[in-house]
């Protein structure tokens, strides 16, 4: 089984609210959604915990393609334009800091014109289980 297909089918919050991961290599990963009604907010604007969980998906895709398991421990989101409706984003995170123990992520999340939507820092804890898995994607 790949990573890719291990997480898509494992994070049930995400699959369940039209998220999944497109994208691994090692030390990153991307993930998409589309904003529907159920992503918003009463402002009528996709809801920022939506924003967080796609970004955190793709921070977790990236941790854990180092093959140990890897689990988060602080994220950070900073939420810079609002996403609509009908509106296709994009969460690239990348590894900055590879550490044994206590690795880095900066995960940035675009709409389909390139415009910046949010960016978000995460750091994990990383495990010494073996993460099981024959190939990334």
């Amino acid at each position: 089984m790949t990573l890719k297909d291990n997480l898509n089918s494992a994070d049930r919050f995400a699959a369940t609210n039209g998220m999944q991961i497109t994208t691994i290599k090692e030390g990153y990963a991307k993930t998409q959604m589309t904003v529907e009604e159920k992503h918003l907010n009463a402002a009528g604007v996709c809801q920022g915990g939506a924003l967080f969980t796609l970004a955190d998906l793709s921070i977790a895709a990236a941790l854990n393609s180092q093959k140990f398991l890897t689990v988060g421990i602080q994220n950070s989101i900073s939420f810079l334009k609002s996403a609509k409706q009908g509106d296709i984003l994009t969460s690239e995170a990348i590894e900055v800091v590879n550490h044994p123990k206590i690795p880095y992520v900066n995960a940035t999340i675009t709409n389909q014109n390139g415009e910046i939507i949010a960016v978000m820092t995460g750091q994990g804890y990383r495990k010494k289980d073996e993460m099981k898995f024959d190939t990334l994607i």
